[in-house]
């Protein structure tokens, strides 16, 4: 199937390993011109631009607690190619697992505020930033990348599992503002995924894939063909809609 990507403008924020840096590589393939965002792991956005070659690549670095960080990222993007046709809101900041013996009610506020600000305000404002071009074009492809964990919960995840359930709320508004400017938008939600720099001890693991229909983990990869296809000119339909790519994952109580 022809995506229909070839010299489309790509932005795919926290692409410097896992499921970014595969989405980033597959939009390559395709053909279309990638940005990509790092925070601290700057080698590594360096080698996925590089798995990206001979697409046209920018890579800038983004740090979701910063609305500067987000405008400079906006401003950067939109001067040197005038605007995006895809945006990607891969990138995340893990809130941190909780304390031995902390309960719901005595985790600290803090990290509630912090991921919402960082996992939910920030694809907002960087999503606002770049809208306008897409508007006037009268074509666009939004996608946010979220968490199955949102649907089945996960105890001790309170402060990320709330922001991620933001853009599910998000992306169906975008949906019905933005439809009609020929703006789609539409949510993924990986299961467990492995990736490079990713250990995970190995019962986890085998936890993981008793409760997968499919019986394996989730790959960079299965996510990034996902995404590629909803951000892509074969999908002139899909609109507001939250897909799983876990193969069907149920989270153990």
């Amino acid at each position: 199937m022809n995506l229909g990507l070839k010299g489309r403008r790509v932005l795919v924020t926290g692409a410097s390993r896992g499921i970014g840096r595969a989405v980033a590589v597959m939009f390559a393939q395709e053909e279309a011109r990638v940005a990509l965002t790092y925070h601290a792991n700057a080698a590594g956005a360096e080698a996925t631009a590089r798995s990206c070659a001979p697409a046209g690549t920018l890579v800038l670095p983004l740090d979701l607690n910063d609305d500067a960080s987000i405008g400079r990222l906006a401003d950067d993007v939109i001067a040197q190619w005038g605007g995006v046709d895809v945006l990607v809101n891969n990138a995340v900041a893990w809130p941190g697992f909780p304390a031995e013996g902390e309960l719901f009610e005595t985790a600290p506020v803090e990290r509630f505020q912090e991921s919402l600000r960082a996992n939910l305000q920030a694809h907002v404002l960087l999503t606002r930033a770049l809208v306008g071009p897409m508007r006037e074009a009268g074509w666009g492809r939004i996608v946010h990348v979220s968490t199955g964990l949102v649907e089945d919960g996960f105890a001790g995840s309170a402060a990320y599992v709330t922001a991620k359930a933001g853009l599910h709320g998000l992306t169906r508004t975008m949906a019905r503002e933005l439809g009609g400017a020929g703006i789609l938008t539409n949510l993924v939600m990986p299961g467990f995924t492995q990736h490079e720099g990713r250990h995970v001890p190995e019962p986890i693991l085998a936890k993981v894939r008793a409760a997968t229909g499919t019986g394996r983990t989730t790959t960079p990869n299965d996510v990034a063909r996902l995404v590629a296809f909803l951000g892509s000119a074969a999908n002139s339909h899909v609109n507001g809609e939250r897909i799983r790519v876990d193969g069907h994952f149920l989270a153990p109580a």
